[in-house]
């Protein structure tokens, strides 16, 4: 029994050494690690303060079952000129959960972010220069059951 262990735990090692010697495992692959995401996430906190009232949609739950996949949704395609949509979750260890960068696009954003808990969500969005915000508050349950 132990000798099957070791084995086991050999093959698991050698294959994570491999991976790092490729270069799969590597910290600075992670987003959220990097100084650019540092930067980016100190200029959205600094724009909240500025952001004013927005005219786009934003959609999301006010109570998510799962706190792991919570929905999003900003539309802001009737805004000329959107540089940037954010999405800010207040009390998430890292508050800044995603940023898009638009380039000619149109205004429309669609993802799935992670909250640890109850929190208010700010949407923000840039365009022509000027952010603005739109602010709800989303329940992170169990179940759903609105514990």
């Amino acid at each position: 029994m132990k000798r099957r262990l070791f084995l086991r735990s050999a093959m698991a090692g050698s294959a994570v050494a491999t991976a790092i010697g490729a270069g799969l495992l590597t910290p600075s692959m992670v987003f959220a690690n990097s100084s650019s995401f540092k930067t980016r996430s100190d200029a959205v906190t600094a724009s909240l303060t500025d952001a004013g009232q927005g005219s786009f949609k934003f959609k999301a739950p006010n109570i998510a079952e799962n706190g792991a996949v919570v929905p999003m949704t900003v539309d802001a395609s009737k805004i000329k000129g959107v540089t940037n949509i954010s999405f800010y979750i207040k009390n998430n260890f890292t508050p800044l959960a995603a940023s898009f960068n638009l380039s000619g696009a149109q205004g429309y954003v669609s993802t799935r972010v992670k909250m640890v808990k109850t929190s208010p969500v700010i949407a923000l969005v840039t365009a022509g220069g000027i952010t603005t915000s739109k602010t709800q508050e989303v329940k992170v349950t169990i179940g759903g059951c609105g514990g």
